[in-house]
């Protein structure tokens, strides 16, 4: 056997080991580790009312935060956050969490990454090899990841009676862009919950639940629990 054959078996051994390390990772993370905070109460009688207190918080947020800005900041750590006129998508869900239900998604994405890294796109998707406070719980794909880590995921469907007030619905815009929003308490005219988000404008109560490719649905456990 030649020693370039030898090369060439070392190195396809090599790239197949890789391979099924990596299958393993996204394997794993997309399987949840187990509840940390409680589970989604899905099918309990207050169901349709654990998230208004979400919601609430949501909505305060329509006219203070006016501006959609995804520009990169350092921030304080714990407890973080830009200016309240501006923001993304996630950081309405970050702020509607703290005030809401007194949790910093902040520390709780940055602390579950920094013994989980693997289980998060970060390197996959971003090229990221570390943590990064400033920006991680600010992305769509680290929250659906965490969300999912801590058994908060619930089934899609297009079944509009399934997204109660509070619940936490990830998706995509235009087929690749991701986004995430929340469930109001109110609905169309035609009974299709509203939602809560930042799709450009600032924070906004709109009709278009239906209108993105859903990704996924989450749901917090009651408050207390």
């Amino acid at each position: 056997m030649t020693i370039l054959h030898r090369t060439r078996k070392l190195l396809t051994a090599g790239l197949l080991a890789v391979l099924l390390v990596l299958s393993v990772v996204l394997l794993l993370g997309r399987m949840p580790v187990g509840v940390r905070y409680g589970s989604p109460s899905s099918g309990l009688p207050d169901a349709a009312t654990n998230g208004m207190d979400i919601a609430s918080a949501a909505r305060k947020q329509i006219g203070v935060t006016v501006v959609y800005d995804p520009a990169y900041r350092k921030i304080p750590y714990p407890n973080g956050d830009v200016p309240m006129d501006r923001g993304v998508c996630s950081d309405v869900i970050v702020r509607a969490l703290r005030d809401a239900r007194g949790m910093d998604l902040q520390k709780l994405v940055h602390e579950d990454m920094a013994s989980h890294f693997l289980m998060y796109p970060s390197m996959t998707r971003w090229l990221m090899f570390c943590t990064d406070s400033n920006i991680d719980h600010r992305r769509v794909l680290n929250l659906e990841r965490f969300f999912g880590r801590m058994g908060w995921s619930l089934e899609v469907n297009k079944d509009v009676r399934c997204y109660l007030p509070g619940d936490i619905v990830t998706c995509l815009i235009g087929g690749d862009i991701p986004h995430i929003m929340i469930v109001s308490d109110r609905k169309s005219s035609g009974g299709i919950p509203l939602v809560l988000h930042n799709v450009g404008g600032g924070t906004q109560e709109e009709d278009c639940l239906l209108n993105y490719d859903i990704t996924g649905h989450h749901r917090l456990p009651r408050h207390g629990h």
